[in-house]
């Protein structure tokens, strides 16, 4: 016999590139907004071409210590 175990799920949150929150990242979708743009989270230029793009899907304005404790930060 299958294990009968239950799940509930109590809220559901986002972190994309499209915004933090699932009303924010809800909104971008219906609005049609892109959430890839240039590489600003360090210079590309100081790792020699290494890199063959410039672009990513990079979240911004995100502040893990706004959600789990300092400690967890890292996991």
């Amino acid at each position: 016999m299958a294990d009968q175990r239950r799940v509930v799920v109590t809220g559901i949150g986002l972190v994309s590139p499209l915004g933090i929150g699932t009303e924010k990242n809800w909104e971008a979708l219906l609005a049609g907004t892109s959430g890839i743009g240039p590489i600003t989270k360090f210079d590309l230029n100081q790792f020699n071409g290494e890199f063959s793009t410039r672009i990513a899907g990079e979240v911004r304005g995100f502040d893990p210590l706004a959600f789990v404790e300092k400690k967890d930060v890292k996991k």
